[in-house]
């Protein structure tokens, strides 16, 4: 924690030290939500790993470095639309020139702020992006736990029809004859444990349907849309981000994600609610040095419970809960406007990232 501790409060002294008055002097003082941003934008730097087309041979492209900034504005003001976000961008002169632009004509039109999403979402500019800040921030520490679940995230889009199952031959009674081969069913999760992380995400449904899952009080709540998978380790700070169909069981995607997790930092523990309970999972977090706390699933068994240091440890797997709160209330991820599950996961990552560079700020709090 003390690399991590240092290199922010460097990078903190920075922004109070010389970035905050040289805009104060610019711009007038700053409001409280304008100083949230420019650190956010000073810590992510999603402008660097966007290539400028100036110079380039034929018609110029806008400026995509300033439609990114305006993007992460967009989240963390919590605004609906990009129609919204342009007139707001057209009003506000601080907040048009913390994106890039100087004066009010120079602002792209709807059309092009589109097309530029579009693009980012076709390179996963912001997948790339968190990836470096967990990289920088988190993958040189070691993490003490690591909560995982999955939220719904209802679009506005038709769901795709289901395909029907071809019906499976019916078993014999009893014990197979000499020489009958009889068919084993093979599950995702056994597919998955021979398959590498791309195989993996490759093999997950990502076309929006239907899902269904019981809330806090054990009632089913139905939803057309997606469904959202993330891994968030201490203080509130996503770590890894799958997006599947509304219909993936949550457990399907338990492998891929701390394959990638391990990837990316280094934890001691792995959280779980009695959704991940199965014995492929807790082999998997073994095999990558990870001590597993899975909520036990107890229909038709003996009832298990935690050991009282277990129970006091995984009171810390609400934190992925309280991260999904906040990047719907506070980051846009009630409000997606897009179609389509690359887009979708571009709309949600632009929240996630803004998110995530909030809650590493507050460490210095």
């Amino acid at each position: 924690m003390s690399f991590l501790a240092e290199t922010l409060s460097q990078f903190w002294l920075s922004i109070q030290g010389r970035l905050f008055p040289w805009l104060a002097e610019e711009l007038g003082e700053l409001s409280e939500k304008q100083r949230q941003l420019v650190s956010i934008l000073e810590l992510t730097k999603i402008e660097s790993f966007i290539v400028s087309s100036r110079g380039w041979p034929g018609r110029p492209e806008k400026d995509r470095r300033a439609i990114a900034r305006a993007f992460v504005a967009k989240v963390v003001y919590n605004m609906v639309t990009t129609r919204q976000l342009i007139e707001r961008l057209g009003s506000d002169l601080t907040l048009r020139r913390l994106c890039g632009w100087e004066r009010q004509h120079d602002l792209p039109s709807e059309a092009t702020f589109s097309r530029a999403f579009a693009a980012f979402a076709k390179s996963k500019l912001v997948e790339e992006v968190h990836a470096a800040l967990i990289e920088k921030y988190e993958g040189p520490r070691l993490v003490g736990h690591i909560a995982r679940d999955a939220t719904e995230i209802a679009a506005r889009e038709r769901g795709v029809k289901k395909e029907t199952p071809e019906p499976r031959p019916k078993k014999g009674r009893g014990r197979p004859k000499k020489g009958e081969v009889r068919e084993q069913r093979v599950t995702r999760l056994e597919r998955q444990q021979k398959m590498t992380l791309e195989e993996m995400l490759n093999d997950l449904p990502r076309a929006c349907d239907s899902g269904t899952k019981l809330n806090s009080r054990g009632y089913p709540v139905y939803w057309v849309g997606y469904k959202l998978h993330l891994d968030v380790a201490d203080g509130q700070i996503p770590i890894s981000c799958i997006l599947t169909s509304a219909s993936v069981h949550d457990s399907q995607v338990a492998l891929p994600l701390a394959t990638m997790t391990g990837q990316r930092v280094t934890n001691l523990y792995d959280l779980m609610d009695a959704a991940y309970d199965t014995q492929i999972i807790r082999e998997h977090s073994r095999s990558l040095g990870h001590q597993p706390l899975i909520d036990y699933n107890n229909r038709g068994v003996e009832k298990r419970t935690f050991a009282p240091h277990e129970a006091q440890r995984f009171k810390e797997r609400t934190s992925v809960e309280r991260v999904y709160g906040r990047l719907k209330d506070e980051f846009g991820g009630r409000m997606i406007r897009v179609r389509g599950a690359t887009k979708v996961m571009t709309s949600l990552m632009f929240g996630i990232l803004a998110l995530t560079a909030d809650e590493i700020l507050r460490l210095l709090n």
